[in-house]
């Protein structure tokens, strides 16, 4: 796979620098982090909400979740839900279901990105497949991208290490 024409084109007009990397085929943001290795807060991550019937392209590290009620708060909108598998595949239909970069690209869809995406150097997001992404300068990606900017993300919560069977429990 390649990313995606439109995306090196978009960023080649622009003269935006940027590279391309390719890894092998991940289907989270955080799968994305581990196979480049960089940390989960420097990986752009898509989720898409349908706000009161419009496509909205959340953007935030992949080592944070949406907390819909502060999308709605932000957007000041009356109701918010994730879009389905269909609605993306409408919406988005020069990539892979999944894989949506971190671009404002799509007519009619506005772009949030979440306060704690702000990061000094580079970003990595996915280009338009499983299997390939982009590094760039965040303030490039800011500049090209304008996205209104609000908080509505929580970090990943962790799940407690698992005890070994072996382990004392008594202490």
């Amino acid at each position: 796979m390649a990313t995606a024409t439109w995306i090196r084109n978009e960023l080649d007009e622009l003269g935006v620098a940027y590279e391309e990397v390719h890894h092998l085929e991940s289907f989270t943001a955080q799968a994305v982090a581990q196979r480049e290795h960089v940390s989960g807060h420097r990986v752009a991550k898509v989720v898409v909400v349908i706000a009161d019937g419009c496509p909205v392209e959340l953007i935030l590290p992949a080592s944070r979740h949406v907390v819909l009620d502060r999308v709605r708060e932000v957007l000041a909108a009356e109701s918010v839900r994730l879009a389905t598998e269909a609605e993306m595949q409408q919406y988005f239909t020069d990539c892979e279901v999944g894989a949506i970069p971190a671009l404002r690209h799509w007519q009619n869809v506005d772009v949030l990105m979440d306060n704690s995406m702000r990061v000094s150097g580079n970003i990595l997001f996915q280009a338009g497949t499983h299997c390939d992404a982009v590094r760039m300068q965040f303030d490039d990606w800011f500049r090209l991208v304008n996205p209104q900017v609000g908080s509505f993300s929580e970090p990943l919560r962790t799940p407690a290490p698992l005890l070994d069977v072996n382990e004392n429990l008594e202490g």
